[in-house]
């Protein structure tokens, strides 16, 4: 019982992130930006107190590592900015799940019982059809029409999905397999930290004003943190399967979020659309943590 109420902390700061850093504002570039500093200065503090052990070659996947995760948040604030938290942080998770999940049954046999591959492909009908209703469109909702870029938020979804998948990955499995490298969060997220601020600035070009919004938008990256923690002790405590699927489970949070917080209007016909979707994404996260629970 202990371990998920833990896993209730990430659930509620990473599943926060999305509007927080939107009711405070600045650009997508700028958003990361901060993000990054945040996360930056959080890590710095536990590796002061924490000392770890960090060799080159720790430090360098958690670099690299964090460079892909600073891909895949540029594109989520993208993505949110053109779509709305309530439609894009649904497909934002939804996205991760699927393609992630694909890559540990095609590149690492993640899946090998027949109970697993049953239970995997309803999860990804369901997280299919959740994102069709998560990104359906009522014609009479007109304001919506003219705010909102989906074309331009797709494509930033899908950088963004491929960045974020890449660098889970990169950790969980490519460290281990191909450079028997070993480590736990609280050491690699102090490297991973300044290859997300490289990050930023690469995903941005170069240019970002540096505004007090950007300072602001430290405190996200301190939430991201304090989710990382927890994340990790829930994992010890529930095992990751538990703790992996109550952190999807922010996705009700940033929808409901953007709505109530952040105003964006929405249709009955909307609401019951995200409804719809936001539930099958749960349920298809809720399966996919189950099918990693099974022996194989």
């Amino acid at each position: 019982m202990e371990g998920i109420l833990l896993a209730l902390v990430p659930m509620i700061t990473w599943g926060s992130i999305g509007f927080a850093t939107n009711k405070i504002g600045g650009t997508a570039k700028q958003q990361t930006l901060g993000m990054t500093f945040g996360a930056f200065v959080f890590a710095l503090i536990i590796f002061l107190v924490r000392q770890p052990t960090m060799t080159f070659s720790i430090f360098l996947i958690g670099f690299i590592g964090g460079i892909m995760w600073s891909v895949g948040t540029s594109g989520q604030f993208h993505a949110l900015k053109y779509m709305g938290v309530s439609v894009a942080a649904p497909l934002s998770a939804g996205g991760q799940l699927v393609l992630g999940s694909l890559v540990g049954v095609f590149a690492f046999h993640e899946w090998t019982l027949p109970i697993q591959f049953a239970l995997g492909f309803v999860a990804m009908l369901a997280l299919v059809i959740g994102f069709y209703f998560s990104a359906k469109r009522d014609p009479q909702n007109q304001l919506v029409a003219v705010e909102r870029h989906f074309t331009k938020g797709i494509i930033a979804l899908i950088y963004s999905t491929i960045g974020y998948v890449a660098y889970v990955v990169l950790y969980n499995n490519l460290s281990a397999l191909w450079f028997n490298v070993h480590f736990d969060t609280l050491t690699i997220i102090f490297p991973m930290s300044i290859g997300m601020i490289l990050g930023a600035f690469l995903m941005a070009g170069g240019k970002i004003k540096i505004e007090a919004v950007v300072f602001k938008n430290m405190f996200v990256g301190a939430m991201w943190g304090v989710g990382n923690i927890f994340m990790l002790l829930a994992a010890a405590m529930a095992g990751n399967a538990i703790a992996f699927s109550f952190s999807q489970l922010g996705v009700i949070i940033s929808t409901i979020g953007g709505i109530l917080f952040l105003g964006e209007k929405k249709t009955k016909r909307e609401l019951a659309y995200i409804s719809i979707g936001t539930s099958l994404f749960v349920i298809g996260a809720i399966l996919l943590a189950v099918v990693k629970t099974q022996a194989s």
